[in-house]
């Protein structure tokens, strides 16, 4: 470890440890307290564990109405969510789209699932979202339109869609990003696997767009052990949506008749009833993650080299994880951080790989990248389960 970053890590144990008064935490735990085990028995009770049962509907009518979006189609997962929110979206074989370079690698995966091509841009500092400025500028410098299509003048594909993802909780600029979806003839599909509970502008996360998509996975801030869900106004791509999550069944009795090509991406009833009892909990649960996002930027204030990401300016967060920025780009600092509080049993984790970096994507076409390079150096996620204050 560097003179340099050996004093800022004890720095960092101490101050997390001053917050949460333990030795040791992990990154990001679920908590049962509720009605999840009364739910839970209530379907095994019932026999309906897999994709029919009475907890999936109540889970998606609870969930749109939390949300304020008219519809809520649950699925297997987020990635599975957006999927299918992309091929609804008319994302084929060959199309480009708009993806942060700085993101979970789900992001990418469903576009390349739908055969489309993952096409990175940068972020900003203050949301760790997309970049609305530099994204319109490139757009007006490599793209035009033809008939009423955006079109790549490097490659000749049309950029379909854009998926700004709200990085750890925190909303993108959607005022941006929205009028650069009209101005190119781009459809946009929030992916806020992260942000559930997270507002811009009073209006919640998922709900801008032509569709969003949530994760209720094992880390997020409500789970549903595996799971996800699209959100959307739109009735009838509602309808579409769950009729190709469910294998594409045409509904009968007894007959099984599928008329296009499926997926086999519903939500479990077992699954749907443990997310019915957190759902009830959310409320509290944001709270508690406030509480610790104050207690730690008591903790951080006047610590030099190192800050708390705070939420954006118009939004309120969900914080789902609290994230630290180191004062400037340093990849040896930002590891001997992660090495350093993992060892003494915090568990910290950095940003993910950007995306150009990772060998099924290296050859997509992309953006500078100057703010995702830097960020990728700078970005260190401490514990953030709720309940932790």
């Amino acid at each position: 470890m560097s003179s340099v970053s050996e004093p800022l890590a004890h720095q960092i144990i101490d101050a997390i440890r001053s917050v949460i008064g333990s030795d040791k935490a992990a990154l990001h735990e679920p908590r049962f307290k509720g009605n999840e085990w009364q739910y839970v028995k209530d379907c095994l009770d019932s026999t309906f564990v897999s994709t029919v049962g009475k907890y999936v509907g109540l889970f998606e009518h609870e969930l749109a109405s939390y949300t304020g979006a008219k519809h809520a189609v649950a699925v297997a997962n987020g990635t599975a969510a957006l999927h299918i929110a992309l091929e609804l979206a008319g994302v084929s074989e060959g199309d480009e789209v708009l993806v942060p370079a700085l993101t979970f690698i789900a992001t990418a995966n469903a576009v390349s699932y739908c055969g489309a091509i993952p096409h990175f841009v940068d972020s900003v500092h203050d949301t760790l979202g997309m970049a609305v400025g530099p994204l319109r500028d490139y757009l007006q410098h490599i793209s035009e339109q033809s008939n009423g299509h955006c079109i790549n003048k490097s490659t000749g594909k049309v950029i379909r869609a854009m998926v700004p993802m709200h990085t750890f909780g925190h909303m993108a600029d959607l005022d941006g990003l929205l009028a650069i979806a009209r101005d190119f003839n781009i459809a946009l599909i929030e992916d806020a696997a992260e942000s559930l509970g997270s507002t811009y502008q009073g209006k919640h996360s998922g709900t801008f767009g032509m569709m969003g998509t949530l994760s209720f996975n094992g880390n997020k801030t409500i789970t549903t052990g595996g799971g996800g869900a699209i959100l959307t106004n739109d009735s009838e791509i509602a309808q579409r949506a769950k009729h190709l999550t469910t294998t594409a069944k045409v509904p009968h009795r007894w007959a099984f008749i599928h008329d296009e090509v499926g997926y086999n991406y519903r939500m479990p009833n077992l699954n749907a009833a443990l997310g019915c009892a957190q759902l009830e909990q959310l409320p509290v649960f944001l709270a508690s993650k406030r509480q610790l996002y104050a207690s730690y930027a008591k903790a951080f204030e006047g610590m030099t080299g190192v800050s708390l990401m705070k939420e954006p300016t118009g939004s309120h967060s969900n914080y789902w994880l609290q994230t630290i920025m180191l004062s400037k780009p340093d990849v040896e600092v930002r590891d001997a951080v992660l090495q350093a509080t993992n060892d003494s049993g915090i568990m910290t984790r950095p940003s993910w790989t950007l995306m150009h970096r990772l060998k099924p994507y290296q050859a997509c076409p992309r953006a500078p990248l100057p703010v995702s390079e830097d960020l990728e150096q700078q970005i260190i996620n401490i514990p953030s389960s709720a309940f932790l204050v």
